[in-house]
């Protein structure tokens, strides 16, 4: 939790020095991705999936005399100080083969607001998330980039990743309640079954992995570009400690590519 005040500290301040703008018109830019992503089946799974990836990006607000971020500017990275969008889906969760005897976690999707500031060459940022649908409950991503702009419009970035979950997130992702655990061992499930306490495991809120990432942006066109990543992640504290992530992994690799389409609506 301190690590989580300060970065949002730090970000709100470079907000806070963020500048009305002089234009009278209203303008709201944003993007939209959607691609594939190559990820673990579950948190803390030895085993790997391909499914749906997504993202929503905020790029400017104008609205009379006031502006938040710059929708005029450039779409990917935008230097300055301001609102980002935050967005996460994270699949379904079956209780099956080694989860046997847990209950199933339904998909989810987390949808949010950040902090950012942003230059030329580096960028830190601070997002909250909502499981809007699935978990309903609250995670939040601290992150800090290196910035590369090649002339033809390509960015790359890279940086360190924390992230945080509160306790509904955590116990829905790496907690076993009693009644699980019983029914682990009635199904039969050596495996978890030997790692889980007799009254289950319940984790608290904290952060729950810290990792790195890769990332690029291609544009093929005014509104239209191609983004791809590479991320590690290693599970830490409560979530290390779940049986669930015990008999899997603790490092994650995540690997996603997408085509992002702009927008700048005026209205």
């Amino acid at each position: 939790m301190f690590l989580l005040r300060n970065s949002f500290a730090v970000v709100t301040l470079a907000f806070a020095f963020t500048q009305p703008a002089v234009a009278q018109d209203r303008a709201f830019s944003f993007s939209l991705t959607g691609g594939a992503a190559v990820q673990p089946d579950y948190f803390g799974s030895d085993s790997y999936g391909v499914g749906p990836s997504g993202a929503f990006g905020f790029t400017g607000l104008r609205f009379g005399s006031a502006q938040f971020g710059d929708p005029d500017g450039p779409t990917h990275f935008a230097p300055g100080s301001g609102l980002r969008g935050a967005f996460r889906y994270i699949p379904r969760r079956a209780g099956t083969d080694e989860l046997l005897g847990l209950d199933n976690v339904r998909a989810s999707v987390e949808v949010g607001l950040g902090l950012h500031y942003t230059t030329d060459t580096w960028q830190i940022y601070s997002d909250l998330r909502y499981g809007a649908i699935g978990h309903r409950g609250m995670a939040a991503e601290l992150g800090a980039n290196l910035i590369y702009r090649g002339e033809n419009g390509l960015v790359l970035h890279a940086g360190p990743r924390a992230e945080w979950g509160n306790s509904r997130f955590m116990r829905s992702y790496f907690g076993i309640s009693p009644t699980e655990a019983a029914q682990i061992t009635a199904l039969g499930n050596a495996g978890l079954g030997a790692l889980t306490p007799a009254g289950g495991f319940r984790p608290s809120s904290g952060i729950y992995s810290v990792g790195v990432e890769l990332g690029a942006y291609q544009p093929i066109s005014d509104n239209w570009g191609v983004t791809g990543s590479l991320r590690f992640d290693r599970l830490r504290g409560d979530a290390a400690a779940s049986p669930i992530v015990q008999q899997g992994r603790r490092d994650q690799i995540t690997a996603e590519i997408g085509l992002t389409r702009h927008f700048n609506l005026r209205f």
